[in-house]
């Protein structure tokens, strides 16, 4: 039996409204046993301060960019590196995931697994495609996604998914020590 190959590091993409210095990214960073990454799209390299987001297909060729670059950084495969974010950024990671990126799996904070009060605007289809280990960070109020609507989609991932349920809405603040404690578990267990 092959050996396996431990990860060697983390790369992050905000969400729609953020940047790369969102509280939880800098708290991983700081505290993780492995490298973090912060990306901003392109978007937001453009203008610090707002517009509006690169449609998925800029947003895709942005996590493959800054996924290669943290490989030559780190002189590490792609497939040794974690990719993920929060909300729009964890979406966009787990699309190019299913699309020729092969990471050593994903890390979504704040899924948004359909638009408030837009319940019928899945954004799941590539759900079955995901082939390797996920860590879904959730809040229970989150409107962009209640529990019970995750438990009815989640089992299309075929893959090994861990689930973090916070007391919290979309942005769960002060719970960054429990985020970095979990993802720690989790990438030890990768």
């Amino acid at each position: 039996m092959a050996k396996k190959k431990s990860v060697g590091g983390m790369v992050l993409f905000h969400g729609a409204g953020g940047d790369r210095d969102h509280q939880t990214f800098l708290a991983l960073e700081a505290e993780l046993s492995v490298p973090v990454h912060r990306v901003n799209f392109p978007y937001r390299q453009k203008n610090p301060k707002r517009g509006f987001p690169d449609r998925m297909p800029k947003l895709l060729e942005a996590v493959d960019q800054a996924v290669n670059e943290a490989s030559e950084m780190w002189g590490i495969p792609p497939d040794r590196i974690v990719v993920g974010g929060r909300s729009m950024g964890g979406r966009a990671a787990s699309i190019a995931a299913t699309q020729g990126l092969n990471p050593a799996g994903l890390l979504l904070l704040s899924y948004p697994l359909h638009p408030p009060k837009k319940p019928e605007n899945l954004r799941v289809d590539h759900f079955g495609d995901i082939a390797c280990p996920v860590l879904l960070i959730q809040g229970n109020r989150d409107p962009f996604g209640t529990p019970e609507e995750f438990a009815h989609h989640l089992p299309a991932i075929q893959t090994e998914v861990t689930e973090v349920w916070l007391d919290a809405n979309h942005g769960p603040k002060r719970f960054d020590s429990q985020i970095v404690a979990e993802t720690q578990e989790w990438l030890n267990s990768l």
